[in-house]
């Protein structure tokens, strides 16, 4: 996703809220390019992706965005939120710990949806640079109307001329902001008619707008209508209300099975950003204890004995022996009391087990045969990073541990190469440029790895002229 000009400092600036902490364990903060470049914290983590995945899916096949390669980012930020950048959907931790149910996230991306098939980004650069020229035109105006005071010596004419400009640059920002306010409509609408064809409930969608109109009410602020970018939550709840109360699917409930994965997705994000105590405040009064159990295990292993951990995680793979993300928790816990060999017993079967096939399982796998350190091991190690890399090429620390396999090997030229790639994906283009150079010195012109260094050589930045 490379954005220009205009709508990259806008985009900048909303990523600007954005603040991050490092997580341990099974969320790894990581970066796309991109997301880099805007200072956004990527977390990644295998479990949370597929659901979420696994929950747009049906809504962007209705929204005819079944085939367009369209990611879904998770973002490290406590706020209840959601953007779309290029062809990814970001969305906040905060949002997935906060909705009590899949519904509400469903609803959040049958919205974020509603804003790529609608062409929203594309019309907003076109308006971005629309409003630029009403301001420029207003500072013109004002600026001749400001020296023609100056030259006839008539202060009221300057001060006339002040008020041109302000009130150009004014108009200019009110115009923009009522222009995405009608499109957060048009996104709201065709949110509802993704959810009607695929015959889920907007009850989500209107319980998340009443929890915005709840924070204005709370934060006592006086918000006028016509500055912010979003219709406010009152009217937003009103319009969509009637519609959504017309579908034969309003009073529809989530799946049981969906509901337990997305109430394990809670506590784990609330243990890893918020501490011990956050999965059992979150479930309080829950009645399903299996995830209560897996935000205990997950407490235990960040913050607990290793060894009370490790029988807590086998007690849930005795209740769901096929639940990939078990074993790689007990792959986790493994590799923190320095047992590699077995937790890369515990990833092999995670990986193998995986619906998904996320590139994260098999990049953990190869982490723990790096940690054996035998030359056969090592080599398993570049085989099982290179799968994950072949499903998750930006991945920037799985190139770095992929590096690290190949040092220790002694392929001096490979081991740089995947440094460069690393680089590369976090959005350090220089740093890149470097590591590629240094590989292409040793690799054979024209094979497949002298000409991707050349690639990454040759890469310019959008929007730089060198």
């Amino acid at each position: 996703m490379h954005s220009h000009g205009s709508l990259s400092r806008f985009l900048a600036r909303t990523a600007r809220a954005f603040t991050g902490l490092a997580l341990a364990g099974g969320l790894a903060l990581s970066s796309t390019g991109a997301a880099l470049a805007q200072r956004v914290p990527i977390v990644r983590d295998a479990e949370i992706e597929a659901l979420v995945r696994e929950y747009a899916r049906p809504i962007l096949k209705a929204a005819g965005l079944g085939n367009s390669g369209i990611n879904i980012v998770l973002v490290n930020d406590p706020a209840f939120n959601a953007f779309v950048a290029g062809r990814r959907i970001f969305i906040n931790t905060g949002a997935l710990m906060t909705a009590e149910t899949p519904n509400e996230i469903i609803g959040v991306l049958a919205h974020e949806a509603g804003h790529i098939a609608g062409g929203h980004q594309e019309r907003l650069r076109d308006q971005l640079e629309r409003a630029q020229t009403m301001a420029i035109v207003a500072a013109l105006l004002g600026a001749g109307a400001m020296v023609a005071g100056a030259a006839t010596d008539t202060s009221g004419l300057g001060a006339a001329g002040a008020g041109i400009v302000s009130g150009g640059s004014e108009m200019a920002r009110r115009s923009l902001l009522g222009y995405q306010r009608s499109e957060e409509t048009t996104a709201d609408r065709s949110a509802l008619t993704y959810l009607n064809a695929t015959g889920q409930s907007a009850q989500g969608m209107l319980k998340t707008f009443q929890r915005f109109q709840n924070a204005l009410s709370l934060s006592g602020a006086r918000v006028d209508p016509y500055r912010v970018s979003h219709p406010m939550p009152r009217e937003r709840i009103a319009n969509l209300e009637t519609l959504a109360r017309e579908s034969p699917y309003f009073d529809k409930a989530d799946p049981a099975a969906l509901q337990q994965r997305h109430d394990m997705m809670r506590v784990k994000i609330a243990v890893y950003t918020q501490g011990q105590a956050a999965a059992s405040r979150l479930l309080r009064g829950s009645t399903d204890s299996l995830a209560v159990s897996y935000g205990d295990a997950q407490a235990t292993y960040l913050f607990g004995d290793l060894r009370s951990a490790l029988s807590k995680v086998d007690a849930l793979i005795k209740s769901q022996p096929k639940n990939a993300y078990f074993h790689e928790l007990r792959g986790d816990v493994l590799m923190k009391s320095n047992k590699p060999a077995a937790a890369a017993e515990a990833y092999a079967t995670a990986a193998r087990l995986d619906p998904a096939k996320s590139g994260i399982l098999p990049i953990q796998l190869g982490q723990a045969y790096l940690a054996i350190g035998t030359p056969d091991a090592l080599k398993k190690a570049v085989s099982e990073i290179r799968k994950g890399l072949d499903r998750d090429r930006e991945n920037a620390s799985g190139y770095r541990y992929l590096a690290q396999a190949y040092g220790m090997l002694g392929d001096v030229a490979d081991a740089d190469l995947a440094t460069a790639d690393g680089h590369y994906y976090s959005g350090a283009y220089q740093d890149a440029k470097i590591f590629a150079m240094r590989a292409q010195q040793k690799l054979q012109r024209g094979s497949p790895g002298w000409v991707r260094a050349q690639d990454i050589i040759n890469y310019k930045q959008p929007g730089k002229k060198k």
